[in-house]
């Protein structure tokens, strides 16, 4: 089904969305709706604009293909389902997130991974293809986050901001990168990965690759460096039963 919506403010927008009969659903014209898809099961939906923000907010089970950059917060506080976005997103993208997964081809902006959180089967996956800013993974509690730095291997830099990690208390963290960030906070320990993390780690690159074009033992041929919180941090005492 196809959804004209250059002039639908986000309201009926995601009415129409819900009410499709058909699984699968195409958006043309977007231009900066807020909250498209929340808390949406069950379809399919490509987006050809750019969402504004919240988009997939609370996702629960629906797969959402963005055809050009996303703003802030895509995917907050997600459940199911998966997004990709073939472009590049803005601040907070995964924020909260439990479940499902995010693919996004190029850079994303501040705290991307944010309080992304596992409980029970649920692990969520925020994959980034090109850099990320400040405060990636901060208060991380679970789930994985990968940082490929593509086209910024010759920065001479980790590909990540300032203050990666913050107060991260679970979870992990992954570097594609032959620099460590200069200025990781304490509670952080980070380290060559093992033959164990690459496989892990290859899972979500292949699919990576599988969305957006590369060769993944290619990208994993790089140094992979993995982040995890410290056995001493004092948020994990906080926030972790011990």
């Amino acid at each position: 089904m196809l959804i004209q919506a250059k002039d639908l403010p986000f309201r009926e927008l995601n009415r129409q969305i819900n009410a499709a009969g058909e699984q699968s659903v195409t958006l043309q014209g977007v231009m900066g709706q807020r909250f498209i898809a929340s808390g949406l099961k069950g379809k399919d939906v490509e987006i050809n604009g750019i969402p504004g923000n919240a988009l997939g907010a609370y996702l629960d089970g629906a797969h959402i293909t963005v055809r050009g950059n996303a703003q802030d917060a895509t995917g907050d506080t997600m459940n199911e389902g998966s997004i990709r976005i073939y472009g590049r997103s803005g601040d907070a993208t995964g924020y909260a997130m439990r479940g499902g997964s995010i693919y996004v081809q190029g850079d994303s902006g501040y705290r991307a991974g944010i309080h992304m959180k596992a409980y029970s089967a649920k692990y969520p996956v925020l994959v980034i293809g090109g850099a990320a800013g400040s405060f990636l993974g901060e208060y991380l509690a679970g789930g994985v986050i990968i940082v490929l730095g593509i086209g910024h291997e010759a920065e001479g830099k980790a590909p990540v901001g300032y203050f990666t990690g913050t107060g991260m208390y679970g979870g992990k963290i992954f570097l594609r990168s032959a620099h460590v960030p200069h200025d990781l906070p304490p509670q952080v320990d980070v380290r060559e990965a093992a033959a164990q993390d690459r496989e892990e780690a290859y899972a979500h690159v292949a699919q990576y690759c599988a969305y957006f074009g590369g060769d993944p033992h290619q990208l994993m041929e790089h140094r992979l460096l993995v982040l995890t919180p410290s056995e001493e941090s004092s948020y994990k005492q906080l926030y972790c039963a011990q």
